[in-house]
């Protein structure tokens, strides 16, 4: 099972979860970063459990974080697989890119007061 933890009040990462959940084939399941199993992965993993600065991909019991979790979430969505080539880059420009962009999320993109509500359709793929 592959588990995306992402942020759920940025309005980036909620409308990158939502073309996710539109276009990976239910590959992965779903959980925000601040939910209780969110909160208990980042805890036993001795990861930050306020701070958020990364989406989380946790897949086959190893966690990647940053650049190296938005590109194998990619390799599996339909639209993004193209990106998966950028894994050949070294990963400290990589994550530069990846650090540009979490640093200025809530600016260019919004934050919401919660996080987001799964619809009735969506709840399965949710964790927790």
């Amino acid at each position: 099972m592959a588990v995306i933890l992402f942020d759920g009040v940025c309005n980036f990462c909620n409308s990158t979860i939502n073309y996710i959940i539109d276009h990976d084939e239910g590959r992965h399941r779903f959980a925000s970063l601040q939910s209780e199993f969110g909160q208990e992965l980042l805890k036993k993993n001795k990861r930050s459990i306020i701070n958020f600065d990364s989406v989380i991909l946790w897949e086959d019991g190893c966690l990647y974080e940053k650049s190296e979790a938005a590109l194998r979430i990619a390799k599996h969505v339909k639209g993004w697989k193209w990106l998966w080539a950028f894994r050949f880059l070294p990963l400290f420009l990589r994550d530069r890119v990846y650090n540009l962009i979490a640093r200025n999320r809530y600016t260019w993109f919004g934050k919401r007061e919660a996080c987001r509500l799964p619809s009735l359709e969506e709840r399965a793929r949710f964790v927790g």
